[in-house]
């Protein structure tokens, strides 16, 4: 790896959140997108991170401004010279739902291409595909995907839901993927996920992980046949949004700093409560790495450490 390559690349998009909660609460023009949760949380465990996205005009500088200051990678940001992409966050009793706004972009014109990666990042260890459309997911998976399995990571979590008419496009995407995260509302087949999952997508992807929101989760391995699961923990449940991407992002940097599935999930916990404890992303803006190590010491330390028997 190149001293300019970041150890994970977080590929997706720079939203301007307009998030209502189930009480009627609202938080209007809020810098979000799945990249800013993921990439925020990857940083407080020391991994260098990429953000490759597409940021509009409206997109809040101070926030870009903010992640620059913590370390993370701005090269593969492409600027529009328009108002960029705006969704409406809508949390619903059992699911959220996100509605991008008519009079913007529409979301593949501010989702990252393969273009837009800077050449100097392909030596990077993990790359994540955060929520885009299918089509641009799969465009993306397959010229990531490395020829020898082992030399880099591919992971993605969806936008399309995954059912009956998106069965064909996801059993192509599912081939170029190591690592699958995927919520229990994202997933719309009847039958077992886990046996449904393999058989979709063969041997090259070896972990799913199935978010379970405000329960936690759980791991399954395909290559060993085993499963962890974990519960989510947090000071006090302000929002959920951006809970499941700073996992993702937590996740993705222990993995590939240390190399232990155990680590990662730890540190995947860590990452969402900070989310979780405030509106969209400002938990994760203000916190810090020595903050996510003295709470990761205080919940993991010792033998009660998550995950160190499988479930």
């Amino acid at each position: 790896m190149t001293s300019s390559s970041p150890d994970v690349v977080l590929l997706g998009n720079l939203l301007v959140d307009d998030i209502v909660l189930r009480d009627g609460s609202t938080l209007m023009g809020e810098p979000g997108g799945a990249v800013l949760h993921a990439a925020l949380a990857a940083a407080l465990w020391g991994a260098k991170v990429g953000i490759c996205s597409v940021a509009g005009t409206d997109y809040p500088a101070e926030a870009l401004e903010q992640l620059a200051g913590k370390g993370i990678d701005l090269a593969g940001v492409r600027r529009l010279d328009r108002t960029g992409g705006r969704a409406w966050l809508l949390y619903e009793p059992a699911v959220r739902r996100t509605v991008h706004h008519l009079d913007c972009p529409s979301h593949a014109d501010v989702s990252p291409t393969l273009d837009d990666l800077p050449q100097s990042w392909a030596a990077a260890r993990a790359f994540h595909l955060a929520p885009m459309p299918l089509e641009r997911q799969l465009e993306l998976a397959h010229g990531l995907a490395p020829q020898s399995p082992g030399t880099r990571l591919v992971s993605l979590d969806p936008f399309e839901l995954v059912r009956d008419g998106t069965l064909t496009a996801w059993r192509e995407v599912l081939t170029h993927i190591d690592l699958f995260f995927v919520s229990e509302d994202e997933w719309r087949l009847a039958g077992d996920a886990d046996a449904i999952i393999p058989a979709l997508a063969g041997p090259r992807l070896a972990h799913i992980a199935f978010k379970r929101g405000a329960r936690g989760g759980r791991l399954v391995d395909l290559h060993e046949g085993r499963s962890r699961t974990w519960s989510s923990r947090a000071r006090e449940v302000v929002d959920a949004t951006g809970a499941g991407d700073a996992f993702a992002g937590g996740f993705l940097a222990g993995l590939v700093t240390h190399g232990d599935v155990n680590r990662a999930i730890e540190q995947g916990i860590v990452s969402a409560s900070f989310a979780i404890e405030d509106w969209g992303g400002r938990g994760l803006l203000t916190a810090t790495p020595a903050v996510a190590a003295a709470r990761h010491a205080d919940w993991f330390a010792g033998a009660e450490a998550l995950g160190r028997e499988p479930s």
